[in-house]
């Protein structure tokens, strides 16, 4: 009976991978696109839209190469939640152009989470 109750339990607890976190501490596009859903909802500023895994990537890199992560700060989470499987993410990046509100939304798909929403808004006051 624990069996049946510990497995629920243990897919809702999972935490999100370090790799996405890391990625987005070091702006590293390639490696946060690692967890891209097949197409994801995309907001970067003043770009809106569902990309391609491909595109999104893209559209991060330009944005990162454009802010560079500050490496002292980086990225601070300030609020993460989950609803089900799901797992959504609010933090502060840290860049030599100011601060940016980042918020990402992962669904678990297979057993392992995709980024479906991923949004960059400009924090700076």
């Amino acid at each position: 009976m624990s069996l049946l109750i510990s497995l629920p339990v243990h897919t809702y607890c999972q935490n999100i991978p370090d790799g996405v976190i890391n990625a987005i501490k070091t702006g590293n596009s390639k490696e946060l696109a690692k967890y891209f859903n097949s197409n994801i909802d995309l907001v970067i500023l003043d770009k809106e839209g569902v990309y391609s895994k491909v595109q999104a990537e893209l559209i991060l890199k330009d944005f990162f190469s454009n802010n560079v992560v500050n490496t002292t700060d980086g990225f601070k989470k300030n609020h993460e939640g989950s609803k089900d499987a799901n797992k959504f993410i609010i933090g502060t990046l840290y860049t030599h152009k100011g601060q940016f509100r980042v918020y990402f939304y992962m669904k678990t798909v297979n057993g392992s989470f995709n980024i479906h929403q991923f949004k960059i808004e400009d924090d700076n006051n």
